[in-house]
């Protein structure tokens, strides 16, 4: 059951632009709040998806060598096709693995990003358990999903406890950040447009065709369901949730 559950999600994101919510725009913000790497640095981009943020990653600095992980091969069959085509795939090292077991050195990095994909680790043990690959001094920034209220809605409030309790508010995060020994750098919310143009209107575009896909699967329509109900909650209650871009320092 849970290796069709898995499948079913990966096809449901395969092909598409982003694998969650962002935007070029957002990863340039961030990626201009780095006080300072390297000469040539070394960057991390975990949970890579296919690989939009990987190539901005590239674009933005010529000397930057990147290694993007992802657990699901043509997700990253997308990264190496898009990196050719983008003329940066020489700095681009595609490895498959688990985000749980990265098969790297410790210290390896100077930029650990995370874009959409701490969530599967969970913020705190994600943070936690990465630390260990990022310099001393160097960074991590990630997005993750925050609440921007104390009283969200009832339907809201019960969407996120069935299917991500770990919700957090931001200064919560910091609070985790601070006691695993990070120093927080910066912070800034996502904006709308980036739940929608690269992420959710291309899943409400194939949603029909999935559909009838797997009309005969329970598994899988309730799967879609979940998502269909994800994007109604958001487009109806984005005041009260969305995504918050994080940039940590490796130490005090």
């Amino acid at each position: 059951m849970y290796a069709m559950a898995e499948s079913i999600i990966f096809t449901l994101f395969e092909g598409l632009p982003r694998q969650g919510p962002g935007s070029t725009a957002c990863t340039k913000q961030m990626f201009s709040c780095v006080p300072a790497l390297p000469e040539h640095p070394l960057v991390l981009d975990v949970g890579c998806g296919s690989g939009m943020q990987t190539i901005d990653l590239a674009r933005l600095s010529h000397n930057t060598r990147i290694t993007a992980v992802d657990v699901h091969a043509p997700y990253l069959f997308d990264l190496r096709t898009r990196a050719a085509s983008a003329g940066v795939a020489a700095r681009i090292n595609p490895v498959q693995a688990s985000m749980d077991t990265l098969p790297f050195p410790v210290g390896s990095f100077d930029l650990l990003w995370a874009e959409g994909s701490i969530f599967i680790m969970g913020v705190e043990h994600g943070i936690t358990a990465w630390k260990k690959f990022i310099r001393p001094g160097g960074y991590l920034a990630f997005t993750e999903s925050v609440w921007f209220t104390d009283t969200p809605s009832t339907d809201v409030k019960r969407f996120w406890q069935e299917n991500y309790p770990d919700i957090k508010d931001v200064q919560s995060i910091r609070t985790i950040a601070e006691k695993a020994r990070y120093s927080w750098i910066t912070s800034f919310p996502l904006p709308e447009s980036a739940w929608w143009s690269d992420y959710y209107t291309p899943i409400l575009a194939r949603l029909p065709a999935l559909e009838e896909k797997y009309r005969t699967h329970v598994e899988a329509q309730a799967i879609l369901a979940v998502m269909k109900q994800e994007i109604s909650l958001y487009r109806e209650h984005s005041r009260e949730y969305g995504y918050q871009f994080i940039l940590l320092k490796n130490g005090k």
